[in-house]
């Protein structure tokens, strides 16, 4: 896999789901993230969890699409470069927005914008500025909207978002009460916007010429250019604004009947709204099980909520009666629906700080067996070393006892040459020579005394498996132990080196092993 593959598979995921075929968008996407970052690929592994975010978004599952585009804005801020900050920072500007979040949309917008112009990016400003205009006149704050879209129609004089940018320009002089000025744009906007691609600028044109209708107290025309925008809406969320001018308007009009069934209209469209959004949210948890194979069904909310109501209203009509229940079911509908995103939400905010808490109560039990292993493993180093030094000063030891030999044995033979004129001096250096003798006997003695406390049990487990061995054998195995030469151990037992090898084979040969086997090994691994 190179960087190249892992764009073309983001390419793949995207048009999986700009066709809403989520499930294979999100796998591919899935399998990129994970490539991407086992090779530290962060543009690829940014690519990847913003089109994962920009997945739930479409599936209107804000609060997951939230978590991946804070995700990618982590990456994009740590590994890469403004352009990437920036394009994250409006998608969840945009979220919030959606959210009907307007401060929180203000402040990644602004974030956005000024990231644009640090870089130098005017197209990519002037969407921004359109943006915070649409925020700010939400907002209620026209003056600093204008500002804002006077910038945007520079900015984007040559681009795709020129036309966005006079629609919004023409909202902002609407609530600014330049009429005339927001009239003239529409005239010069609407022969442009042809196609569907422009139906919600439409739409809006159409909306805001009935506003400045109504204002003019021409009620016939501020009809005519909403029943306009109703044609042309095709943004189901925007009904509920369209039914809500129409009743205003026919209020205005004194006609209280079409005023109150344009009320109920907008309880409809609101519980269809709910609907829908219930009814995506299950096809998103169904997309999750197949994603994931280990969701469980969602839990189905057993509480009611029960509220009743008594119309002690006398004279009143059959049909306005059945109004009556009719919305109060609608309500109960928009209650219920409430809590079970409230109780969902609930549910996942709590399963994901118990996933938070096992991961780390891992992680902790982690560092503590690593840590154990290596306390025993220094231990262990520290052991092996202490046992080295004790059996080099044991070497150091028996290297010494065999100049001690050599030493007798050339006083033995310099007595031999002497002998004829031997006098009393003579005798007592003999004596004293011997007294040495004495003394390195001595010390033999205590060389397997020290060789047991360095060693211990060696010599033990020696004469449990091998009964026939008697302490010469012993010793001579001991310094085969502490891997003497045969040369070493024929000069400490003062012996010819063809000597020390016979008495080798003779304890093999005792010990019942085969004569060519490797003593060393053999007595290091008992």
């Amino acid at each position: 896999m190179t960087p190249k593959d892992c764009e073309k598979m983001v390419i793949k995921a995207v048009e999986a789901m700009n066709k809403k075929e989520f499930v294979k968008s999100l796998q591919i996407l899935s399998k990129t993230k994970k490539i991407a970052q086992d090779n530290h690929w962060y543009r690829e592994e940014f690519l990847a969890v913003n089109n994962i975010g920009a997945n739930y978004y479409m599936m209107l599952d804000y609060g997951e699409a939230l978590n991946n585009y804070l995700d990618a804005y982590k990456i994009a801020v740590a590994h890469l470069d403004e352009k990437s900050e920036m394009t994250v920072l409006n998608n969840i500007a945009i979220l919030y927005s959606r959210d009907n979040k307007i401060d929180k949309a203000k402040d990644y917008f602004s974030k956005a914008y000024e990231l644009a112009g640090k870089v130098n990016n005017n197209i990519s400003k002037g969407l921004y500025a359109i943006n915070l205009t649409i925020v700010y006149n939400e907002k209620g704050s026209y003056k600093t909207a204008k500002k804002y879209i006077d910038e945007a129609l520079k900015l984007t004089a040559d681009s795709p978002y020129y036309l966005l940018a006079k629609s919004t320009y023409m909202e902002t002089l609407v609530n600014l009460k330049q009429y005339d000025a927001a009239e003239k744009i529409a005239n010069e906007l609407l022969p442009k916007l042809n196609g569907v691609e422009y139906a919600e600028y439409r739409t809006q044109v159409y909306y805001n010429l009935s506003t400045i209708a109504e204002q003019r107290n021409d009620l016939q025309k501020a009809f005519q250019f909403l029943q306009m925008a109703e044609k042309n809406n095709l943004n189901f969320d925007f009904k509920e604004n369209l039914f809500e001018r129409f009743s205003a308007l026919y209020k205005k009009a004194n006609n209280i009947d079409r005023a109150v069934s344009y009320k109920d209209s907008i309880m409809a469209v609101k519980d269809s709204v709910n609907r829908i959004k219930n009814g995506q949210l299950f096809e998103n948890s169904k997309i999750k099980f197949e994603l994931h194979n280990s969701q469980k069904d969602l839990a189905e909310s057993k509480g009611q909520l029960t509220s009743q109501r008594s119309f002690f209203i006398k004279g009143i009509l059959l049909a306005i009666f059945i109004v009556l229940i009719i919305f109060w079911a609608l309500r109960n509908s928009i209650v219920k629906n409430k809590q079970q995103k409230i109780i969902e939400q609930n549910n996942a905010e709590i399963a994901k700080l118990e996933l938070e808490k096992e991961k780390k109560n891992k992680e902790i039990l982690e560092n503590q067996l690593k840590e154990k292993e290596v306390l025993a493993l220094l231990e262990q180093e520290k052991f092996k070393n202490e046992l080295e030094a004790k059996n080099r000063k044991l070497t150091t030891k028996a290297l010494q006892l065999s100049t001690k030999i050599e030493l007798i044995d050339d006083l033995i033979k310099t007595l031999s040459r002497e002998s004829d004129d031997l006098k009393n001096v003579d005798l007592s250096n003999i004596i004293q020579q011997f007294k040495i003798l004495q003394k390195q006997t001595h010390e033999e003695e205590s060389f397997l005394v020290h060789f047991e406390e360095v060693n211990q049990g060696f010599i033990n487990k020696l004469k449990q498996l091998h009964p026939d061995l008697n302490s010469n054998d012993i010793r001579f195995l001991s310094y085969v132990y502490m891997n003497l030469s045969m040369k070493e151990i024929s000069i400490i037992f003062n012996i010819t080196p063809e000597a020390c090898r016979k008495r080798k084979k003779r304890i093999v040969k005792k010990m019942g092993l085969d004569e060519n086997i490797d003593l060393y090994h053999y007595i290091t691994v008992i």
